[in-house]
């Protein structure tokens, strides 16, 4: 069973571009785009494959200084939160990879502009560290301080794969008074805490943002070979009332739940139904009123008997 409460890497990569990460400056580019930085999946690689610019990297390259000074790249957070973690990954870059870097972070609200950005005064949340080439380097983060932007410095020039930023999200609800939303949602602020299986992948993919665009994206489980079933526990957004839970088996064709179980508890209150046992199509998206109404602080996902979801949204109203 994974662990979800020690190990960072188990927490959304809060930079990812599939949750509306963008990078939106580098002090250079020169070989290799800067938006490679947050794209989803590991880097790929083919040897002997040249462009105008030389070999084609799946990663952030920049020329060689030939001044003082360093190589930066700016990311926006596509979900705003607390960072537990990073991971720089220099996969494929073996004769030009950075000696060393850092990771700086701010806190802005509103849609600042790179000028902004760049005069705006940024924290440390990662010394500088050395670097080895083709490698993943995890290092965990200290603090509770929101951020939306984070900043990568390398040192001095050079090529980076990846930039993960794990952590937990903290977005503005306020937006949301006297509105509906969808409690569950990762880009709110919800996060499954507890899972039986995450074999295939990751049951937050459930509660991630848009729809999924193929198996890997969605949650799965590995195949049962006892009589027990498959289930996720997630902590909502914020205290409320369901009113509506639409649960997606999409891309499941052949290995979608045969049936799923909500309950809820509010607080730690004891668990109680709010959708009881109902019948699952594969490649398909369900959608079930919830007669039971009272607020909840925590759901219960229960599937049978194993198999995964594409998404699970629960629709509701935050309480006073």
């Amino acid at each position: 069973m994974p662990d979800f409460t020690t190990d960072f890497s188990t927490l959304p990569d809060l930079a990812l571009r599939s949750y509306g990460g963008a990078v939106v400056a580098a002090s250079d580019e020169s070989f290799a785009e800067k938006e490679a930085l947050i794209r989803p999946g590991r880097p790929a690689f083919q040897p002997e494959t040249f462009g105008n610019k030389g070999q084609v990297y799946d990663g952030w390259e920049t020329r060689r200084r030939r001044e003082p000074g360093h190589d930066w790249a700016i990311i926006r957070l596509g979900l705003p939160g607390v960072v537990r973690g990073v991971v720089i990954d220099t996969a494929w870059f073996k004769g030009n990879f950075p000696a060393g870097a850092s990771v700086e972070a701010l806190s802005l609200p509103g849609h600042p502009s790179p000028a902004d950005l760049a005069a705006a005064t940024w924290t440390t949340i990662l010394d500088e560290v050395p670097l080895k080439g083709d490698a993943e380097h995890p290092f965990p983060v200290a603090g509770e301080t929101r951020y939306t932007h984070v900043r990568l410095n390398m040192f001095p020039d050079g090529g980076i794969a990846r930039l993960r930023v794990h952590g937990e999200v903290r977005p503005d609800l306020s937006v949301y008074d006297g509105l509906g939303l969808d409690l569950a949602a990762l880009a709110n602020g919800a996060l499954v805490e507890s899972c039986s299986n995450a074999f295939y992948s990751s049951p937050n993919n459930a509660i991630a943002p848009g729809l999924p665009r193929h198996q890997a994206e969605g949650w799965e489980t590995a195949r049962r070979r006892d009589d027990g079933n498959d289930w996720f526990e997630l902590r909502l957004a914020a205290r409320g009332t369901i009113l509506l839970a639409e649960v997606d088996t999409t891309n499941l064709l052949f290995n979608s739940p045969n049936a799923i179980r909500l309950r809820s508890r509010d607080g730690d209150a004891p668990w109680q139904d709010l959708l009881p046992k109902a019948p699952l199509q594969p490649d398909t998206a369900h959608r079930f009123r919830v007669a039971v109404r009272a607020p909840a602080t925590h759901v219960r996902a229960d599937i049978y008997p194993d198999g995964g979801l594409a998404r699970l949204r629960l629709l509701g109203t935050l309480t006073p």
